[in-house]
């Protein structure tokens, strides 16, 4: 489990095919020596697992699942990352709870500067803009935020400055892709009601998912 609050900022050193996974190096001299083999890291929303350490960097190895649903199968050499061990239970819970297994990818369509703020706006699948609601909490390539505005067709954000400053959202562009995990309990919810009010196919799977169109035929505004 995480919190969406962002410890520090890794680079890849070096990407390594290795069958049917891929091994990253990641540059993290910030927390690399205070890791153990078998913790957990969250790479830009992704969780991965620690299978090497040293006081520099460490290692991790991506699933085939991790490549295609996230960014992270996109990484590069110098690539950055934003970084994040796992929440301690002993500490306060700020930020939210994040899982660290990421829902889809959602791209930037534009970005408002103002003094020294930004609104981003992204665009996303129907089936991740479902999960987001206005005022509630989203996770963005790690980093957890409050969402301003949620539409039918597109999102948006507000990141402050020390956030900026901290994460890799301040290189974010018009067209890049990102990391989204959606909150985690409006994905219960929203599991129970489409057992409730789903239309399933022969196989028994969902053959009409919850839309925001099948909400408001049933009486949400």
């Amino acid at each position: 489990m995480f919190t969406g609050l962002i410890e520090t900022i890794g680079t890849v050193a070096a990407v390594m095919p290795a069958g049917d996974v891929v091994e990253l190096t990641i540059q993290a001299p910030a927390i690399a020596s205070e890791l153990r083999l078998g913790d957990s890291v969250a790479l830009s929303g992704a969780c991965n697992t620690v299978t090497f350490f040293d006081a520099n960097s460490f290692k991790v190895q991506m699933m085939p699942e991790t490549q295609a649903r996230t960014k992270l199968g996109g990484l590069k050499v110098g690539s950055p990352v934003n970084l994040e061990r796992a929440m301690r239970l002993d500490s306060r819970l700020d930020g939210h709870l994040v899982a660290g297994h990421v829902d889809g990818m959602a791209n930037v369509s534009r970005i408002e500067s103002l003094d020294k703020t930004e609104k981003i706006y992204f665009t996303a699948p129907e089936e991740l803009l479902a999960g987001i609601v206005e005022k509630g909490s989203v996770t963005i390539d790690g980093v957890s935020l409050t969402v301003i505005d949620a539409e039918r067709d597109f999102f948006s954000v507000g990141v402050i400055p020390t956030t900026l400053a901290e994460t890799t959202l301040r290189e974010l562009k018009a067209g890049d892709a990102v990391n989204i995990e959606t909150d985690m309990i409006g994905k219960y919810i929203k599991k129970f009601m489409e057992a409730a009010f789903g239309e399933k196919n022969g196989s028994g799977k969902m053959k009409n998912p919850l839309t925001w169109d099948k909400l408001t035929e049933y009486g949400w505004n």
